[in-house]
């Protein structure tokens, strides 16, 4: 059977830093079928400068005159916050991920017991994390928007060097405009990746709408991430980029029908078609009055429906032969 695929719902900032708003994030990509729900770590001191400019699809959804610092320390979580959701999510019984932004934050999470560390792309980069991740030696997710494969490949080769094994890292192809243009997309990429590092491959999605998660799928993804909201009218910089829970369920559910087609390869009649072989393929018949002993001929058999007699595959075989006894029109033909 093909490894189901693991589906992570992004509810990152989405929280707005309500502890309540965070829970019934949980509950929703709980319910829409998500393995897991995935929030930040970060203290805005250690992320980011107070000079430090805003994106351009954060301004457009955060107040104008708010720094990307004050921004980003109102979107803080601090430990209490994090062992709450930690705890709830076992409630809930959906895996807890956070991407950590800094090495405190990378300590807090291992701390708190996470199993899983999520790379955000921004921190493809950023040595000292990286080196300072791959001596725990456990699963790593790293996302790849705005990285070439160089880079890629550099930050492959300190997590390798620094302890983490290969089979414990699977990378996603990500592109990090919110919303990404669908021409942008680069699906492919993720193909390139796998074949140039031999690695497991996921895809992180920012586009509109739920096709290209689940073309990504289709393609072989192991892990897909999807920003997930409760509403995409409420004040924030990802909300509009994000799936409300009706859409992630729809999402997750095209997913998990695209894992039951995928099949194993081999092409062979399924348990569900056997059934419809004889009454769609075709059998040589008569197609009128033959004697036995009469030579079948192109002009006194033909080729109907249903499929259970002699296979027309036979033609050249049948043709010419002696009738071992008297058939009527529409008869299956018997040797």
């Amino acid at each position: 059977m093909k490894k189901r695929v693991f589906i992570i719902a992004e509810a990152g900032v989405n929280h707005n830093g309500s502890i309540e708003l965070a829970k019934k994030l949980i509950d929703e990509a709980k319910g829409a079928g998500a393995n897991a729900v995935k929030f930040q770590s970060f203290k805005a001191s250690l992320l980011v400068s107070k000079s430090a400019k805003k994106a351009a699809y954060q301004k457009e959804h955060t107040p104008k005159e708010e720094t990307q610092y004050e921004m980003i320390k109102r979107l803080e979580l601090d430990e209490t916050t994090h062992f709450d959701l930690i705890n709830y999510c076992k409630k809930r019984r959906i895996i807890f991920l956070s991407s950590p932004f800094d090495l405190d934050s990378i300590d807090l999470l291992n701390k708190l017991g996470l199993e899983i560390f999520k790379i955000p792309s921004g921190e493809i980069t950023n040595l000292p994390n990286l080196r300072k991740l791959a001596k725990f030696n456990k699963k790593i997710i790293l996302s790849t928007g705005m990285a070439n494969l160089g880079e890629i490949e550099s930050a492959l080769n300190i997590l390798l060097m620094n302890g983490t094994e290969k089979d414990k890292i699977t990378v996603l192809h990500c592109n990090t405009e919110y919303p990404t243009p669908y021409e942008d997309v680069n699906l492919k990429a993720m193909l390139t990746i796998k074949n140039a590092f031999d690695i497991k491959v996921g895809y992180s999605d920012h586009t509109k709408g739920i096709e290209i998660p689940v073309a990504a799928a289709a393609l072989g993804a192991e892990v897909l991430e999807k920003h997930f909201t409760l509403n995409n009218n409420m004040e924030g910089p990802d909300h509009k980029a994000s799936l409300e829970p009706v859409e992630f369920a729809a999402m997750v559910k095209a997913i998990r029908n695209i894992e039951k087609a995928t099949g194993d390869g081999i092409k062979k009649p399924s348990l569900s078609e056997s059934k419809n072989i004889n009454i769609v393929r075709k059998s040589l018949v008569a197609l009128k009055r033959i004697k036995a002993g009469e030579a079948f001929t192109e002009i006194n058999i033909g080729i109907k429906r249903p499929g259970n007699g002699v296979s027309p595959m036979r033609w050249d075989e049948v043709i010419g032969m002696a009738a071992s006894k008297d058939f009527y029109p529409d008869d299956l033909i018997e040797l």
